[in-house]
């Protein structure tokens, strides 16, 4: 797997849920929902929508962090990170959630050298935030928050594992892809080279299945969740 890249989704992939729609629900008002309809009918990107749906949110950082201690992830994770590491291959998470809650989380999980691509939340007030995309870009077809297809290298084989809207763009680009959920379904329905998957403890075997033909390594230079010392920043 030397010549792999492995670009891997967060929220309701390494998690159970999806950590911005359950901070949504505790911490915001009703009104975030008319926004994810419109995201999800494609009347708006994810950055617009999760600028607007993260000023609506009142929690201190005590409570974020609280919340943050309370997530699950896959307890086969942490050995398939270690597995593609035997083999050779590089991954990182590339998420269009929350940076220090994705740090924090797989931290807790002893996962704490994986680089992290993500959004970064900053406090505006005592209880108020805004969200910054310092992974965005202009040329995102699908007006991302953290564009994807920007993080996967030119010199080597891409693999993507995800489950949902945000995965889709990448997912058309990879060398393969690995998905569950509505993900899979759009890999199918696109005729995009997929296997799905439910647990992280299937992947072992269909990692074995993948070729193995070397080319130089891409050099890595993301945040890494052992690098996180202080979580939130005030504007």
């Amino acid at each position: 797997m030397m010549q792999w890249h492995i670009v891997c989704d967060f929220d309701g992939t390494i998690t159970r849920s999806d950590v911005i729609d359950n901070i949504l629900q505790r911490f915001a008002g009703p009104e975030w929902e008319t926004v994810e309809a419109q995201w999800l009918a494609g009347e708006i990107g994810s950055r617009e929508c999760l600028s607007r749906q993260l000023s609506m949110v009142r929690a201190t950082p005590a409570q974020l962090l609280e919340y943050f201690d309370s997530v699950d992830i896959d307890p086969q994770f942490p050995d398939f990170v270690d597995l593609v590491r035997e083999r050779g291959a590089t991954i990182e998470v590339v998420s269009d959630g929350i940076e220090q809650g994705i740090a924090r989380i797989l931290s807790r999980h002893y996962c704490t050298l994986l680089p992290i691509l993500a959004n970064r939340l900053r406090q505006t007030g005592p209880d108020s935030w805004r969200i910054d995309f310092p992974y965005s870009s202009d040329a995102c077809r699908a007006a991302s928050g953290n564009c994807k297809c920007k993080s996967t290298p030119q010199d080597r084989r891409v693999l993507v594992i995800g489950d949902g809207k945000s995965d889709m763009c990448v997912a058309s680009s990879a060398d393969f892809v690995f998905a569950k959920g509505s993900l899979a379904d759009y890999c199918a329905r696109e005729g995009i080279a997929h296997a799905r998957f439910d647990h992280f403890g299937e992947l072992a075997q269909l990692l074995s299945r993948l070729p193995a033909e070397r080319t130089s390594p891409a050099p890595l230079a993301p945040t890494t969740a052992f690098e996180h010392q202080e979580l939130f920043h005030h504007v």
